[in-house]
């Protein structure tokens, strides 16, 4: 019987792990980074053990220091989750090396698996040797890990040789391992995926289909089980190839295999052996508890013959600190709260007050509901996460509603090129027009109460200027003897904290919480501008500034100052949450400015560079 799991990894997935243990009794370890000392993660777990660096290389990276730190602790497990060192056979054996119980498939099924090179191999399915132009566009990827990581469209054979050197440095940087392969790239197919559960007596379980054609950069953003519409002979298919793969490799514990659904045919991708990031809705479709059946499975209980049945249909959404308007860019900053209506599962490894880092991957939270039907799903979480409440950075809610209720999606004929044909739309800039009006009732209820504003004589109206989706806004209300009034609107209710406006016989309320200058107006985010504008906050045309803080990781070739470059020529890459973001030259003209090199750490806002447009 296991008594104590150390999990090595953090955030969301290791405090989803140590729910379970808890659970059942199991006492847990945590380990962390120096930026990672407070995270929930560290703060939830029965013990905790420092990592000493910041980097991934440095800390959830270095197996031997997390194998020290489990025997220092006590504990007698380890469980990988998922990312970092879960799908690494030399890890696992130098878990079991040491005298530990490993929390997931044997070493020689990882080493068959993980890599997707000898995966395919084994599945018989061959990457490309060389590429021509006849095989554009193709899809370079590496060897080892996952989450878009490594990842590169390429539609231009020139390109190949550059994309192939940015994969293998990101792979490297994420994985440790820089290995890449090319294979054909399948446009507009539907990334579906079987959930398998084996034990050591032989009894594999397919559980389901899970459909996570909704995609960015190659990185899953919306999950759901089972997969809509497919035929039952493909179901069936499916799931006979995932059993097949793990029957190959004589597979143990919970793993995933992966296809590319195209033109009715299911095409191998790959097997991750380890858990999926979105386990929770096959959890949920099947009333299970996968972290608890890994446990069962590592102290070598066996599987029922049968798997239970599944029932209803789950949807899962990831919730990012990012901004899909501007290129993804990750953010950073305090969250403040998170909180979601009853009835929806919350995974997060935040919690109000966290502050939100550039070193690691910047999911907050996955948010499932699971009802009867996949219409009611798909409502109740696209309501959910609309009234939620996440105050801090931005984030891709916004995004995940209107994908939810894009008619693409409820319809059920979404692919993987969903973002590419509709992300302009569903990023356009929607405020609520209401809001900027209640933050300022509020702001003005706050700081003179009810009455305190009003006076005798005529005045001119108070007027409140604000930030929303980029676009100024100004308020004009009054003071009156009744109260706050505003042009149109009657105002039924004003403090600080919640406003009710009526419009035409409508009336809606508005919750407001402040953060600085900072305001969230329901869903609605808006910043407080100064009733003067600084003269001195302006840059020169063509000044590029940094979208997100992060570290310099290099620059173009042939990039100095007082050279030419053409517009959309790749000028410096950014490392920030182990993507690589690339800065591009704005228009064609002269580099008048460099104030990047490899290895300078830049905040949001930092000049990085100049471009002076040629007047022709």
């Amino acid at each position: 019987m296991i008594a104590s799991v150390l999990v090595a990894n953090r955030g969301e997935i290791a405090c989803r792990i140590f729910r379970t243990c808890r659970e059942a009794g199991i006492r847990t370890v945590a380990v962390h980074s120096d930026p990672d000392e407070n995270a929930l993660h560290a703060r939830v777990a029965d013990a905790a053990v420092r990592l000493p660096g910041a980097a991934p290389a440095d800390t959830y990276l270095r197996g031997d220091l997390i194998v020290k730190a489990a025997v220092a602790a006590g504990a007698d497990a380890v469980h990988p989750g998922y990312g970092f060192l879960s799908e690494n056979a030399g890890f696992a054996r130098a878990v079991q090396d040491a005298g530990l119980v490993w929390i997931g498939p044997p070493p020689e099924a990882i080493e068959a698996m993980a890599s997707k090179t000898r995966a395919k191999e084994l599945m018989g399915v061959a990457p490309l040797a060389g590429v021509t132009e006849a095989d554009l566009p193709v899809l370079v990827k590496a060897a080892a890990g996952g989450g878009g990581r490594g990842m590169r469209v390429v539609r231009r054979l020139a390109d190949l040789d550059a994309e192939l050197s940015a994969a293998r440095a990101e792979a490297a940087s994420a994985f440790g391992d820089g290995e890449v392969f090319v294979e054909p790239y399948l446009e507009n197919g539907r990334h579906v995926e079987v959930q398998i559960l084996a034990d050591t007596h032989g009894t594999v379980w397919a559980l389901g289909t899970r459909d996570c054609s909704l995609q960015r950069r190659h990185q899953k953003v919306i999950e759901e089980a089972p997969a809509p519409g497919l035929a039952p002979g493909l179901t069936d298919e499916l799931h006979d190839l995932a059993v097949r793969a793990a029957r190959a490799v004589d597979y143990v514990g919970a793993g995933t295999v992966e296809f590319l659904v195209a033109d009715g045919r299911a095409h191998f991708l790959e097997m991750n052996t380890r858990l999926q990031v979105e386990h929770p809705v096959t959890e949920a479709v099947f009333g299970i508890d996968l972290v608890a059946l890994q446990l069962r499975i590592a102290e070598g209980h066996a599987l029922e013959n049968d798997p239970p049945r599944a029932r209803g249909h789950a949807v899962e959404a990831r919730l990012y600190a990012e901004d899909p308007a501007r290129g993804w860019a990750p953010q950073t900053g305090r969250l403040h709260r998170l909180a979601v209506p009853d009835g929806i599962r919350l995974d997060t490894g935040c919690s109000d007050g966290d502050e939100i880092g550039v070193h690691y991957d910047p999911m907050l939270a996955k948010a499932v509901a699971h009802a009867p039907t996949r219409a009611e799903a798909v409502r109740r979480l696209a309501g959910a996460l609309e009234r939620s409440a996440i105050h801090g950075p931005v984030t891709n809610r916004d995004l995940l509603v209107r994908s939810l209720r894009h008619e693409e999606f409820t319809s059920g004929h979404m692919d993987t090129g969903f973002y590419d044909r509709h992300l302009t739309a569903l990023t356009e800039p929607a405020p609520d027009p209401l809001a900027p009006l209640a933050a300022a009732l509020a702001d003005a209820s706050a700081r003179t109460g009810r009455f305190g504003g009003w006076r005798n004589l005529p005045s001119q109206p108070q007027v409140k200027r604000y930030a929303v989706e980029g676009e100024e806004h100004e308020v004009r209300y009054h003071h009156t003897r009744t109260g706050l009034t505003a042009d149109g609107v009657r105002v039924i209710h004003a403090d600080g904290d919640r406003v009710v406006l009526e419009t035409d016989g409508v009336r809606r309320s508005f919750d407001i919480a402040r953060y600085g200058d900072r305001v969230h107006v329901n869903a609605t985010t808006l910043t407080a501008l100064p009733r003067f504008p600084d003269p001195t906050a302006r840059h020169a045309p063509g000044s590029l500034l940094a979208p997100m803080p992060g570290t310099v990781v290099r620059v173009a070739e042939g990039v100095t100052e007082g050279a030419t470059v053409e517009a959309g020529r790749p000028l410096l890459w950014l490392e920030a949450m182990k993507m690589e973001h690339r800065i591009t030259a704005p228009a064609t003209g002269t580099l008048t400015a460099l104030n990047a090199e490899p290895g300078r750490r830049v905040e949001v806002g930092t000049l990085l560079a100049v471009v002076e447009e040629h007047a022709d």
